[in-house]
C-alpha cells in the first residue's frame, strides 16, 4: 500500500515539475480541429457597467407576457424533459407563418440549425458556399465537418455576386439582411440563387424583423430552400437560445433525424409560444430601432462615415479618421463597446448594434469628443 502511494505521489509531482511535457503536448484532436481557427463572438462582459453595442442583441427587455409565463412554468415540471416534438410551439409557427407544422423544425438558437444543415448535407471535402464578408460562423463550421469552404468576394455595395450560384456547392449560405453590412437582397434575387445552384440554399433571416424582407414563402416554389431564424434579436430573447427553420418536409423529415432529440429546453419552449402570441410587441419594438437606426445612419454620415444602408439592428460604418481599431480602443475605454473584425475589408470599419436612445446619444456624443480631440 506504502509503495503503491509512494509511486503514485512521484507521478503527480513528475506532473508538477514538467517531466511529461512531452506527452501532454501530443494532439488527440482530428487534423481538421486541431488546425482550424474558433469563432470568437463579441465580448460579453462580466464585470463593469458598459453600454453594450457589440453583439446585436435587443435593447428592450421581452414581452411581459414571455416573462409571465415562464414565471408560471417554474413548478415540479421542471423535472421533466421537454417535448422532444415541439409540437404545440410548431403549431404556432404554422399559424404565424402560413406552412404547416411539418414545414418546420425548431433548434436551441439558430446557429444549432446551422450545424444540423451542414451535418445533414455535407461530407467531408463537399463543397459549401458563402458569400464574403458575411457572418463568421460559417467557416468554423464548415471546418468541423471537414468539408471545403467557398469563399465568393461581395461587391463594395454587397449585393449578390452571380458568381455565389456557380460554385456546385452542397449547400450554399446567404444571410440576409446580410451580416455585418445590413443590406438586404430581395426575393426575386433570392428566387434567382434558389433556380441555379444545384445544392441546398440557405436564406439566413436572423435578422428580417427589422427589415420589409422575408422568403419563407419561397420554400412553396423551391424544395431545396430553407429559411432560418431566430428569436434572440427582435423577440429579445438572446439568453433563451431559440431558432426555427422552414423548408420542404422531406428536408425537415432529414434533419429531424440529425438534431437532438431534447434540444430545446421546457422553459425555451415556453417563452418561444408566448413570444408567437404577442407579436405586436415584438414589432413595437423592432419599429423603434429601426427609427433610431435612420438617426444613427444619419449622424454618422454627417460626421464622415460611409455607413451602408442597413435593414438589421446594426449598422457597419468605414471610419475616415483614426483607424478603426484605435477609435474601437478608445470607445471601449469610455465604457462603450461596438464590434472591430480584424479581417481584411472589414478592418477599417465599426459595426455598432442599435440601443436606446440614451444609448446611442451617448455614443454618438463620445464618438464625437474622439474625434475632435
Amino acid at each position: 500500500m506504502e509503495q503503491n502511494l509512494l509511486a503514485l505521489h512521484k507521478y503527480a509531482m513528475g506532473i508538477h515539475n514538467g517531466f511529461f511535457t512531452m506527452s501532454t503536448q501530443r494532439s488527440f484532436f482530428r487534423k481538421n480541429i486541431a488546425e482550424m481557427e474558433g469563432y470568437i463572438p463579441g465580448e460579453q462582459p462580466q464585470t463593469g457597467s458598459y453600454i453594450k453595442l457589440n453583439t446585436n442583441e435587443n435593447p428592450y427587455p421581452p414581452s411581459p407576457a414571455i416573462l409571465d409565463q415562464l414565471r408560471q412554468s417554474c413548478t415540479d415540471d421542471l423535472r421533466l424533459y421537454p417535448d422532444p416534438s415541439a409540437g404545440s410551439l410548431r403549431s404556432k409557427l404554422s399559424n404565424v407563418f402560413g406552412p404547416s407544422p411539418e414545414h418546420f423544425i425548431v433548434g436551441n438558437g439558430s446557429d444549432e440549425l446551422l450545424t444540423i444543415i451542414i451535418r445533414s448535407f455535407a461530407g467531408e471535402k463537399d463543397k459549401i458556399a458563402y458569400a464574403y464578408p458575411t457572418y463568421g460562423y460559417y467557416k468554423p463550421l464548415i471546418d468541423v465537418q471537414g468539408a471545403r469552404a467557398v469563399v465568393v468576394d461581395y461587391p463594395d455595395d454587397f449585393s449578390l455576386p452571380p458568381q455565389l450560384s456557380e460554385t456546385d456547392a452542397r449547400i450554399t449560405f446567404i444571410v440576409n439582411p446580410n451580416a455585418p453590412s445590413g443590406t438586404l437582397a430581395s426575393n426575386f434575387e433570392l428566387a434567382q440563387v434558389a433556380e441555379k445552384v444545384r445544392g441546398i440554399l440557405v436564406i439566413d433571416e436572423a435578422y428580417v424583423d427589422f427589415s420589409d424582407g422575408g422568403s419563407i414563402q419561397l420554400i412553396r416554389d423551391f424544395d431545396n430552400v430553407i429559411v432560418v431564424r431566430t428569436m434572440s434579436k427582435s423577440f429579445s430573447l438572446a439568453g433563451m437560445r431559440i431558432g426555427f427553420a422552414c423548408a420542404s418536409p422531406d428536408l425537415v423529415a432529414g434533419m429531424w433525424k440529425v438534431k437532438e432529440h431534447y434540444n430545446l429546453n421546457r422553459l425555451s419552449l415556453v417563452a418561444a409560444e408566448a413570444a408567437l402570441e404577442d407579436i405586436a410587441s415584438m414589432r413595437t419594438h423592432a419599429e423603434q430601432i429601426c427609427q433610431t437606426r435612420a438617426r444613427l445612419t444619419e449622424d454618422l454620415r454627417t460626421l464622415g462615415f460611409f455607413v451602408w444602408d442597413s435593414a438589421a439592428n446594426f449598422v457597419l460604418a468605414r471610419s475616415p479618421y483614426a483607424p478603426a481599431e484605435d477609435l474601437y480602443n478608445m470607445l471601449r475605454e469610455r465604457k462603450i463597446l461596438v464590434r472591430y473584425f480584424n479581417q481584411p475589408r472589414l478592418d477599417d470599419c465599426l459595426r455598432i448594434s442599435i440601443g436606446t436612445d440614451a444609448e446611442i446619444d451617448a455614443f454618438t456624443k463620445t464618438l464625437r469628443e474622439i474625434l475632435s480631440s
